[in-house]
């Protein structure tokens, strides 16, 4: 490349899998796209003009994106077009827009554009194939739908895989306003009303890949024939949502569904993302979720200190998600975590046995079914 010549952000940002750019580059190729004039979002350029850096200038690898602030909160009211890069320009690249539970109150919102959405999809269906999940089964959701993010993306993921997405109705939001309010008999009776959606399809469809929360699993197992169908039909569980104990997920692989693949995955709308389970973990071995390669990161940090902890101590989880479409460091999850060392060549923490905090940003949180 000549000394003065510019390189290809867009080529950088979008990289081929399997072949990474060098992180540093990667990063300075976010802030070039994200801070630029004429391809930077009107939210991030005018949040721009409080900072007391210059992201073009001073921010040049991963570990200086923790100069910005953690900008998540005001995700519940800054209009959706502010967000979308005007790099992108009039070619209605915008696909969708996800929304979170609201867990911790009014709900935030992200842009999903697609090419996101393709990139991503590549990725997904790599990953899944290899860990051995067959192309062309049907899927059933037992998780949100729509305004979620894994509600939306994964109507995508059934049929780039090869089959088509069934899905229960679910409102989490429901569920968690009933545990604010401390209607727990309630609660049990939603849960039930959505195992009984989903005990029509598994008896009458033909599914191949279950997508479910953890609590749901646990009601599901509860009706013997329910199990029965799964062991029949299904060839891949991928759980999520909330957290899953280490006896539970051992006793699953093991007792339950044994010869039946389980992927856990670790998401958030904020991130427009999933985290999965490391691939070859056995059944004794901790859950250990990695980021997705550049794009999202985490660290395990000390509430308090703001420092990472040690290798194998719980702190606070912290993730950043960069892409072409999408901006957002320094997201202060409302969870902990066991600190685990990434894999090699990528940045960042992993994260095993993730738990929710019991209070986040001056509020509850209510976990519900999801």
């Amino acid at each position: 490349m000549p000394e003065n010549a510019m390189p290809d952000t867009d080529a950088i940002l979008s990289f081929p899998w399997g072949d990474p750019p060098e992180p540093d580059e990667f990063v300075k190729a976010g802030m070039r796209w994200h801070f630029s004039e004429d391809t930077g979002s009107a939210f991030w350029l005018e949040q721009a003009k409080a900072f007391d850096f210059d992201p073009l200038v001073d921010i040049k690898t991963f570990d200086d994106l923790k100069l910005f602030p953690n900008v998540v909160s005001a995700l519940r009211t800054v209009k959706l077009e502010d967000l979308v890069p005007k790099g992108y320009g009039s070619s209605g690249r915008l696909l969708d827009v996800y929304e979170s539970g609201g867990t911790t109150g009014a709900a935030k919102r992200v842009p999903f554009m697609r090419d996101w959405r393709d990139r991503t999809l590549e990725f997904e269906k790599r990953d899944l194939t290899s860990r051995g999940l067959p192309q062309g089964l049907n899927w059933l959701s037992m998780m949100p739908g729509r305004p979620h993010y894994i509600g939306g993306f994964t109507d995508y993921e059934a049929v780039n895989m090869g089959g088509v997405k069934f899905s229960i109705d679910m409102d989490p939001r429901w569920v968690k306003k009933l545990a604010a309010e401390g209607r727990h008999d309630q609660m049990s009776a939603y849960a039930e009303h959505l195992v009984d959606q989903a005990e029509h399809l598994l008896l009458t469809q033909d599914i191949g890949i279950l997508l479910i929360t953890p609590p749901l699993l646990e009601r599901l197992c509860r009706r013997g024939k329910l199990v029965e169908a799964v062991r029949e039909k299904v060839s891949a569980i991928l759980w999520g949502g909330t957290h899953m104990d280490a006896d539970t997920r051992r006793l699953y692989r093991t007792e339950v569904f044994p010869g039946i693949t389980m992927v856990g995955g670790y998401g958030n709308t904020m991130y427009i993302g999933i985290a999965k389970e490391r691939i070859g973990l056995g059944p004794d071995e901790p859950c250990v979720f990695d980021g997705h390669p550049l794009h999202t990161t985490f660290r395990v940090i000390d509430d308090q200190t703001g420092e990472p902890v040690p290798c194998g101590e719980r702190g606070r989880v912290v993730a950043t998600h960069l892409s072409k479409s999408l901006f957002l460091p320094n997201n202060m999850e409302r969870d902990t975590a066991i600190r685990v060392p990434a894999p090699a060549g990528q940045v960042g923490d992993s994260v095993a046995h993730p738990e929710p905090l019991t209070a986040f940003e001056d509020e509850q949180v209510n976990v519900g079914v999801y």
